[in-house]
C-alpha cells in the first residue's frame, strides 16, 4: 500500500503490544493530539466512551478512536441474528491524521503518508478486535486473526474496488463521500474531512446510513 504505514494503522485491541506503543482509555493522550478528534455528530445522543490513540515511536499521536452506543464484546460462540448480537448496537469513529511523506523522528528514514486507506484498514482491523467467529477453538483465534488483517490490508489497498461502495454522509454538515463495505461482522467506511484527518468508522447493529460526523468539542466528555 503506498500511501499507508503498518507502523501507523497499527492494529486496535487485537493487535494491542505487537506494534508501537498504545494508550488506552485515558484522555491524556486524546489532549496530546495536534489534530481534531472526530466523533457521531450531536444527533446521536447515546453512550459515549473513550477506546485507544495510536503513538508513534517517538510518542507522538497519530491516531486514535471513540466509541458510540454498547461496549462491544468479542462476538464469539454466537451467530448473526441471535438475541445477542442484536443487543450490541455500536458505532466506533477512527480519527487518523493527514501527514504527508515525512522523516523519522532519528532522521534515519522516511515515514510513509497516511491516507483514506490508512482509516479503511484501522477500521476493518478494528472490527475484527470484536469478532470470534463461533465454534472456532481459541487456539486457532491468532491464526484467524492474522489471515482476516491482511485480508483487511488488502481491501483497504482497493477502495475503488468492487468490494466497496459509495456513501455520502454529513461531516461538519457538509456531504462527504465515504468508501463503504459490509460483511457477516459489521460494516466499516473510511473518508476525509475538510480539517485535515482522515476518518474511519465501523459498527455493528446501527446503521451506517445514518450517521453524521463532527468535531468532538469536549474529548473530555467521552466516558474514560
Amino acid at each position: 500500500m503506498e500511501t499507508t504505514s503498518r507502523a501507523v494503522a497499527q492494529a486496535p485491541a487485537a493487535e494491542e503490544g505487537r506494534h508501537v506503543r498504545s494508550a488506552r482509555r485515558t484522555v491524556d493522550g486524546y489532549l496530546r493530539a495536534p489534530f481534531p478528534w472526530y466523533g457521531l455528530d450531536e444527533a446521536f445522543t447515546g453512550p459515549r466512551w473513550l477506546m485507544q490513540v495510536g503513538l508513534a515511536a517517538e510518542g507522538a499521536v497519530e491516531h486514535g478512536s471513540v466509541g458510540h452506543g454498547d461496549e462491544p464484546s468479542v462476538r464469539s460462540e454466537y451467530t448473526a441474528g441471535t438475541d445477542q448480537e442484536t443487543k450490541e448496537r455500536f458505532a466506533v469513529v477512527v480519527t487518523v491524521a493527514a501527514n504527508p511523506v515525512r522523516r523519522s523522528a532519528d532522521g534515519t528514514g522516511l515515514l510513509e503518508a497516511t491516507s483514506v486507506s490508512s482509516a479503511a484498514w484501522l477500521a476493518g482491523v478494528g472490527l475484527l478486535s470484536f469478532t470470534w467467529p463461533g465454534q472456532m477453538d481459541h487456539s486457532l483465534r491468532d491464526d484467524w486473526l492474522d489471515q482476516q488483517t491482511e485480508t483487511a490490508w488488502v481491501l483497504a489497498d482497493d477502495l475503488e474496488g468492487p468490494d466497496w461502495s459509495t456513501l455520502s454522509l454529513p461531516v461538519d454538515g457538509v456531504p462527504t463521500p465515504f468508501h463503504y463495505r459490509e460483511s457477516e461482522f459489521g460494516w466499516v467506511l473510511a473518508g476525509s474531512t475538510q480539517a485535515g484527518v482522515h476518518v474511519g468508522a465501523y459498527g455493528r447493529g446501527m446503521s451506517a446510513y445514518g450517521l453524521g460526523f463532527a468535531v468532538v468539542k469536549d474529548i473530555t466528555a467521552y466516558d474514560a
